[in-house]
């Protein structure tokens, strides 16, 4: 399944694309792609990570970035 979200205020392409490595390690998560320009990660995730997805992002993302905000799309 896939899930997108909007990485709002992402202004480092360093960061961005160690916060798409991170994603693409994590548990569940099949692919991962962030468009830098477009501000946007999309995540195709197993069926039984799809719950946890959002805070995994969300972690990865404050850990690298600690000031953008994610939305879930």
């Amino acid at each position: 399944m896939k899930k997108i979200f909007i990485l709002e205020d992402l202004d480092c392409a360093h960061c961005a694309g160690k916060i798409e490595a991170d994603v693409k390690e994590s548990a569940g998560v099949l692919s991962a792609s962030l468009n830098f320009m477009a501000q946007k990660l999309v995540v195709d995730v197993e069926d039984s990570a799809v719950d946890s997805i959002e805070e995994t992002v969300r972690k990865i993302v404050k850990k690298h970035e600690p000031d953008v905000t994610v939305t879930a799309k």
